[in-house]
């Protein structure tokens, strides 16, 4: 339903009392029309009113919040427009469309009732006129103003401008202008409340002013967007084009013309701004090569390695830390510290997000799990893996990569490693660290000093890609057998963990819970079609194998299991097989290793010594013999020139003793003395021998043997002192697995016992020696008659304090 009420003719005069309309988010102005939704019950009720009047005259007055639902007097402004009602439009039931026509200004002096709608007593406010220089002026500054406005809106009709002029009284120019502009609600409000006709034109003029910079802003921002997208389109243009001319000229890029899509790649790579400079200069090279030359080639490639490495990519920690330990503990048995030391990265990790990768360094005998033990940290932490063996490597251009001057240059192999990831932070093995090799071609171990730096490998430089690459988030973790032949400066950017030998018991629970059930996986078996007595997988570890790790067991393992599927897929096996200790010789064959010691030390002149080794500890046999001769000292064995040195200083203590150990004085005038010690063709060096080659030459020459188990480590002086030596726990569990009863360490070793596992050292007995004398007790099976052993001098008193 439509209402249209005719345009009355003449001024509207303004009642005392009128209707009061609040309206929302708007302000209405002398002279404006304005088209408003009225939907509340009071505003309704009002419109329903007015319409029925001849002239209706409202008061329409902005609400202070427009989020009040029922506003009351406080909530509106006291300066409001009288407005007549042009035309009502019925949209729906309580729900009007009105156009209204301001008259004039109106104040509100007392509000009257609030029901059914609010009104009150007002008083008209018009324009008085006045005409002066200064209000000529400013009318001329706003309508300048205003029509350069215009000219910069081209979605207003070209009318506007003639409107503005048309326009001759200052206040009714001032409200057509604040009307139609874009300003505040509030802003708009302060020019109705404004009655002095300079000062409501000075801020009309404002708002002009601004609203104008604000045009030449996007007017300027328009030109430069439309410039810039006509030089694409004209780039765009020739690029298809020079791709025309090309096709025709058969030099067309053979694998599909997609170099306009490595500017995509290189922005998505995400590359540092200094990296991603260079790239887009390779880029433009690339595109006026031909393709048919051989730098077309190199560059292309350069670009791909580029865009195709993580620079920004990389893979969420998990950073629960009971899940990690759960892992670790899963994949690997023992190897406490290994674990603890990355449960406490990840801990860290947890309370500092930015904390840089460890580089560890995990030491020990082939077979203890050293690189398995690296899949298993990227497991636990949710990262990548990746492993290069470093054994063998010689040239340091496997690390930094070759310059693109070389025809099939590449990135080094941590370059290459990281592409392979995907991500930028990765668990990186370097496998086999301590065999690396050097030539005239570089050493890659002087290579690998910047890597393992946390200080320097932010910006590690390949020698290939010639910008930085970022690997202080990787986490490094390195192998080796031993520490020696790694260079002094790279071993001090490592942080070392030693991961010994494994005892009996825990060869026999690894081989229970791991080696057994995923060798019976490998081969098709499950556990109930073959189950191992605790006695066969002892026998398999005492005479099968002899080695610090478990690498030899999993593989005679292997065996027993690979002769019982013979079985089962002949059909001559048993429901269910199994494998006692009787077994295993017709399994495996006849034993490979067999206790010596009791052989060894039937007769005087043999003792157990205990040695150090790369694959772990071992025990080693002395034999002294001697016969007629000049008072000459034989060394056989292949003794280094420390061992000589301490056979030596064992023989010449023993000389020095000889009457305390019931020897004539000139014993060795007329008698060569020769040790020798067994598995000649390996090499032998070191001091720790010295107390075995003096219980040996002691034995031999007082006629009394030694106890059968018994071994002893230790070096010693002319003086009778027994010095500390290394390699205490590997060559403990050396004397474990041989069977060893008791073992004679320095006294200055006592410190080092701790580091052995509880259940070995529970089964030995451990004495500690300070000097030479005490040994001969703990060691032979029966003592000679020793003569009186002169008393050792005491150490001279320290000369007194100058004055």
């Amino acid at each position: 339903m439509a209402t249209k009420k005719p345009v009355p003719e003449g001024p509207v005069e303004v009642p005392d009392v009128i209707s009061i309309l609040p309206l929302r988010n708007s302000v209405l102005f002398p002279g404006s029309i304005i088209p408003i939704d009225v939907g509340r019950k009071k505003s309704v009720k009002l419109v329903e009113e007015a319409i029925s009047k001849e002239r209706p005259v409202i008061g329409i007055v902005t609400q202070r919040d427009a989020r009040t639902e029922e506003p009351g007097p406080s909530d509106l402004y006291m300066v409001g427009c009288a407005a007549r009602i042009l035309k009502v439009i019925k949209l729906a039931k309580d729900n009007f469309s009105v156009i209204l026509q301001g008259v004039s200004r109106i104040r509100i002096l007392e509000i009257g009732g609030q029901d059914p709608f609010m009104t009150a007593r007002v008083q008209a406010l018009p324009d008085s006129p006045a005409s002066d220089v200064e209000l000529d002026a400013l009318v001329l500054n706003v309508k300048d103003v205003a029509k350069r406005v215009i000219k910069l809106m081209p979605e207003l009709p070209k009318e506007a401008s003639a409107l503005v002029d048309s326009v001759v009284e200052p206040g009714q120019l001032s409200d057509v202008i604040i009307s139609n502009l874009d300003v505040q609600v509030d802003e708009k409000q302060d020019v109705l409340e404004t009655f002095d006709l300079k000062a409501r034109l000075r801020k009309v003029l404002q708002f002009l002013s601004r609203q104008h910079e604000v045009l030449k802003v996007r007017e300027k921002i328009n030109s430069q967007v439309q410039e810039e997208m006509g030089r694409n389109q004209r780039e765009y243009v020739l690029r298809q084009q020079l791709k025309a001319i090309k096709e025709e000229l058969g030099e067309i890029d053979e694998s599909g013309g997609d170099l306009d899509d490595f500017r995509e790649k290189i922005v998505a790579a995400k590359m540092p701004p200094d990296t991603e400079k260079v790239a887009m200069k390779q880029l433009e090279r690339l595109k006026v090569m031909q393709p048919s030359s051989a730098e077309y080639t190199v560059t292309r490639t350069y670009l791909e390695w580029l865009v195709e490495l993580p620079w920004a990519i990389g893979t969420e920690d998990k950073l629960d830390i009971q899940a990690a330990r759960d892992i670790l503990n899963a994949d690997h048995y023992d190897l406490e510290k290994v674990k603890k030391r990355i449960l406490e990265y990840l801990a860290v990790r947890k309370l500092k997000s930015d904390k840089k990768g460890p580089i560890l360094c995990l030491v020990g005998p082939p077979g203890v799990g050293k690189t398995s033990l690296g899949r298993s940290i990227a497991r636990s932490l949710g990262r990548k893996f990746i492993r290069i063996s470093l054994g063998g490597v010689r040239d340091e251009a496997e690390i930094r990569g070759h310059r693109r001057t070389y025809v099939g240059s590449l990135p080094g192999r941590l370059v290459q490693g990281m592409k392979k990831a995907g991500s930028n932070n990765p668990v990186f093995m370097l496998d086999e660290i301590d065999k690396l090799g050097h030539d005239f071609r570089g050493d890659p171990a002087a290579a690998l000093l910047e890597v393992l730096d946390p200080e320097q490998n932010h910006t590690f430089s390949d020698h290939y890609l010639e910008v930085p690459f970022d690997l202080s988030k990787v986490m490094f973790v390195a192998t080796a057998n031993i520490m020696d032949p790694i260079p002094p400066a790279l071993r001090d950017r490592l942080e070392v963990l030693e991961l010994p030998g494994y005892t009996r018991e825990e060869k026999m629970s690894i081989s229970k819970h791991f080696l057994i059930p995923k060798q019976l996986e490998e081969h098709g078996l499950s556990s109930d079609k073959l189950t191992f007595e605790d006695t066969a997988v002892a026998e398999v570890i005492d005479s099968y194998t002899r080695e610090a790790g478990v690498r030899n067991l999993e593989r005679e393992l292997a065996n027993v299991i690979r002769a019982i599927a013979v079985l089962v897929a002949e059909n001559k096996a048993q429901a269910t097989e199994k494998v006692t200790a009787e077994r295993i010789a017709d399994l495996l064959g006849p034993a490979k290793h067999i206790s010596e010691v009791a052989e060894r030390t039937a007769e005087p002149g043999v003792a157990t010594g205990l040695a150090w080794t790369p694959v772990g500890g071992d025990i080693l046999f002395i034999e002294a013999t001697k016969m007629n001769g000049k008072g000459q000292l034989v060394l056989t064995g292949q003794l280094g020139d420390v061992m000589k040195e301490s056979a030596q200083a064992a023989l010449s203590f023993i000389r020095s003793r000889a009457r305390w150990l019931g020897l004539e004085e000139n014993f060795l005038e007329k008698t060569d003395i020769h040790v020798h010690i067994p598995a000649g063709a390996i090499p032998k060096d070191g001091p720790s021998a010295g107390v075995t080659m003096f219980i040996a030459m002691a034995s031999l020459l007082t006629n009394k043997p030694i106890r059968n188990d018994v071994a002893m480590t230790g070096e010693i002086t002319l003086r009778g002192l027994v010095l500390p030596v290394g390699g205490i726990k590997e060559k403990f569990l050396a004397a474990h697995r041989a069977g060893i009863k008791r073992v004679i360490l320095p006294e200055r070793n006592r410190k080092d016992v701790s580091e052995i596992p509880e259940q070995p050292r529970n089964e030995i007995e451990i004495l500690y020696v300070k000097r030479m004398d005490e040994l001969l007790p703990l060691v032979l099976t029966e003592m000679p008659k020793l003569g009186v052993l002169a008393p050792h001098p005491a150490p001279s008193a320290p000369p007194p304090p100058a004055a």
